[in-house]
């Protein structure tokens, strides 16, 4: 045990986690209520490195979202538009492959895809897409929907969420986003997700999604009008979903944006918030291999920082992100694969590109792309131009 621990509140716990004990429900609620926010991820980030060594992954990926049309006015989103709405769209099956297209040729291995509960489109649309980017490269992996859009699926479809999941498989689809989780608590829930799946529900879909052999992530959303506890709570469902199925790849924790909608909230999540939750649920979710920092709602260089926290992934590329940037996220749309590299090796990791299983497509060797970059540009082996050069040959 390091000093840093031997001297905090947190020592007997700290006992735990080194014998590979479980933590209970209390344990988390006294990690979350902890000040000592150093010990906290000496802790996570030892528990981490027992798991995945010093790697730290990323994805070159897009994002792409069919359309913000939404029967559903969930209360803190401002995505969702309603017909009537200017700045509601949707795109058509070709348009989508156009974007995929030019994707492709960023070198992107996943397509990332959600969107609102359309009003009006039929069921052959969702499976058509799937096979139209699916034929465009059947190498391209296809990350999509979230679990509410699976049960508005299978209402179209007049299918059990089974056989929707089924077709939707046999078209193409290959892992389920984790959106939708929010705060489990049905009493948060009625609060900012009115009219949405319940939790049951939720964690059904991704339950049933595994036993037909699919994989998946899950998500919470926090910093909102939830407590402690209800993050608890929240946490406890996720491991003892994945106790049952293995089947979630990785955890990500999605830190609430304030504006252009319905909660107002004074004090959003605080990096000590964003950080110390990482932590926490890396120590909670022993059943986990990963839990992603999300930069696009922390921001680069908080999500670096949660590299020694417990985290071992900084999500993708991106290259064109809608839901949190309409809820006032300043983040840019987009990463370049040379900023996330460039971020791991600061936080002292070793960068890893992944694909959407979190299994390694690359593990990065800077004598390697150093020795890559004299050969392509003559000679000159300088660190950022093996960098530029080694990224742009991905």
């Amino acid at each position: 045990m390091n000093f840093v621990l031997q001297r905090s509140e947190l020592a007997d716990l700290a006992t735990q986690v080194e014998a590979g004990n479980r933590l209970s429900e209390a344990d988390a609620l006294r990690l979350f209520e902890t000040r000592d926010l150093n010990a906290l991820g000496a802790l996570a980030d030892f528990a981490n490195q027992r798991r995945n060594g010093r790697r730290a992954s990323y994805i070159v990926n897009r994002y792409l979202n069919y359309s913000n049309y939404c029967i559903l006015s969930c209360q803190f989103c401002a995505f969702s538009k309603k017909k009537r709405d200017a700045d509601g769209f949707q795109l058509t099956a070709e348009q989508m492959v156009e974007k995929a297209r030019e994707a492709l040729a960023l070198g992107i291995t996943e397509l990332h895809i959600v969107g609102g509960l359309h009003p009006s489109l039929p069921f052959s649309y969702y499976t058509g897409f799937l096979r139209a980017l699916k034929a465009l490269d059947p190498r391209l992996q296809l990350k999509c929907f979230t679990a509410i859009e699976i049960l508005h699926l299978a209402w179209l479809a007049k299918k059990s969420v089974r056989d929707t999941l089924l077709e939707l498989k046999e078209a193409g689809l290959e892992s389920l986003t984790g959106g939708g989780a929010e705060i489990f608590r049905k009493e948060v829930r009625a609060q900012i997700a009115r009219g949405k799946e319940s939790a049951e529900e939720y964690l059904d879909v991704h339950r049933t999604w595994h036993q037909l052999g699919g994989r998946s992530t899950c998500t919470m959303l926090y910093g909102h009008v939830e407590s402690l506890a209800d993050r608890v709570h929240h946490l406890s469902l996720l491991r003892a979903l994945q106790d049952e199925t293995k089947g979630f790849t990785g955890f990500i924790g999605l830190p609430y944006q304030p504006d252009n909608n319905g909660i107002p909230v004074t004090h959003p999540p605080s990096g000590f918030d964003q950080l110390r939750t990482i932590a926490v649920a890396r120590l909670f979710l022993d059943n986990f291999d990963h839990l992603t920092a999300y930069w696009v709602g922390m921001g680069l260089k908080l999500a670096q920082i949660a590299l020694s926290y417990g985290a071992d992934d900084l999500h993708g590329t991106i290259v064109e992100e809608h839901i949190f940037h309409m809820a006032g996220a300043k983040s840019p749309q987009l990463q370049t694969e040379k900023n996330l590299v460039k971020a791991i090796r600061e936080a002292g990791r070793e960068p890893v590109q992944r694909n959407t299983f979190y299994e390694p497509i690359r593990v990065w060797d800077e004598p390697q792309a150093e020795a890559v970059a004299k050969v392509e540009t003559g000679g000159d082996a300088s660190p950022e131009r093996a960098q530029e050069t080694a990224v742009a040959s991905a």
